[in-house]
């Protein structure tokens, strides 16, 4: 159950038969449409909206994942780095503002994954 959602979540792939793809482009960090999503799947016919403001559910799991980069350098810095409070605030925003494209996928995929289960049938067909 797990590995589906890393595969579906890594693989831009819908959550339901792992076949069709979410996002438009596979780089996250392509300016034209990186963020642009799909509004169903190619193959199943998965609806990925089920109903206006769907994804703003997607926000918390944003915030857990940004959360554990602020988590991962401030564990870094105390174990090992101690740098001075400015510039690990300087490290920490620069890395949110590199992941933000990635993160923003990530959540939505995952938010997708906890709503629609993998069916082995439609992948197989």
């Amino acid at each position: 159950m797990l590995s589906d959602i890393v595969k579906s979540t890594t693989g831009n792939k819908c959550p339901r038969c792992h076949q069709g793809k979410v996002f438009e482009n596979n780089n996250p960090y392509s300016f034209k449409n990186g963020l642009a999503m799909r509004n169903s799947c190619s193959a199943c016919d998965l609806k990925y909206e089920r109903e206006p403001g769907f994804f703003y559910g997607s926000m918390y799991v944003s915030y857990a994942l940004m959360s554990g980069i602020l988590i991962i350098w401030f564990l870094v810095d105390l174990i090992w780095l101690n740098m001075d409070a400015i510039i690990l605030m300087t490290i920490v925003t620069i890395n949110m503002l590199v992941f933000f494209p990635i993160i923003f996928r990530w959540s939505r995929l995952v938010w997708l994954n906890f709503f629609f289960k993998f069916d082995k049938k439609l992948r197989d067909t």
